[in-house]
């Protein structure tokens, strides 16, 4: 994800880690243990790193990359609910910030339709690899993947009509002003979904690094846009909506 906290506990250096990378970090079995009290199959969960942060100390990106296309992950995910709050138009272009091995690109590519197109955007060339992979296999041909900088999602004023974000945007450095340059992107009636985890939630990355719905709606506000929580069925997550007024 872009990818370090505004409050400068994590170094420049992780900046430059993948959105998505970061959101499979959270994904990860390995560093966390299982609720016993959840009932549905729950995310594995990882702890992020508040040392270093450089990309040689974080864990192996295929095998968590990996994790992110289990089908147990469907089950907490509800991609289809996801997108259909986003409330994509047929024809219109949608963005997936953060995609990393393209998990949401049939939903999104469906839900946008043949004359659409779903912009799938990530800082980590690897994960762009995979997602190139997925297209052929899935014969997505209304997705378009690229690599996109730490600081700036490269989307040119009134190109988008939708952007996506799953677990990245704790780890954006700068929000409010990358929330300005989305904002910028969007045309009118545009909307910005934001979909990470709740500060009660037993999985997700440590409470330290977690944002409020308070913050994200901030966040949203100051780069000029109407905000709003949606209502949802997700079991730790909530979904935070920007629109352009």
């Amino acid at each position: 994800s872009p990818i370090v906290r505004a409050n400068g506990a994590e170094s420049p250096m992780h900046q430059r880690a993948n959105l998505q990378f970061a959101a499979a970090l959270v994904l990860c079995s390995a560093c966390g243990p299982r609720a016993p009290e959840a009932r549905e199959p729950a995310p594995p969960v990882a702890a992020e790193s508040s040392s270093g942060g450089a990309q040689s100390s974080l864990p192996d990106a295929e095998h968590y990359a990996d994790r992110l296309d289990e089908k147990s992950r469907d089950a907490w995910q509800k991609p289809e609910e996801v997108v259909a709050l986003l409330d994509c138009r047929p024809s219109s272009t949608v963005v997936d910030l953060g995609a990393g091995t393209g998990y949401f690109l049939g939903y999104l590519s469906e839900a946008v339709g043949p004359e659409g197109r779903v912009l799938a955007l990530d800082v980590e060339r690897s994960m762009v690899d995979r997602m190139y992979a997925r297209i052929d296999r899935e014969q997505l041909r209304n997705v378009r993947p690229d690599t996109i900088t730490a600081d700036d999602p490269a989307l040119g004023p009134r190109s988008v009509a939708r952007v996506l974000g799953v677990y990245t945007w704790h780890h954006i450095e700068g929000r409010a002003g990358y929330a300005a340059k989305l904002r910028q992107a969007l045309r009118p009636d545009g909307r910005i979904l934001i979909v990470d985890f709740t500060e009660e939630s037993p999985f997700g990355p440590p409470p330290a690094h977690r944002l409020s719905i308070d913050t994200v709606r901030s966040e949203l506000r100051s780069a000029g846009l109407h905000v709003r929580v949606l209502d949802e069925t997700l079991p730790h997550q909530y979904v935070v909506e920007g629109r352009v007024r």
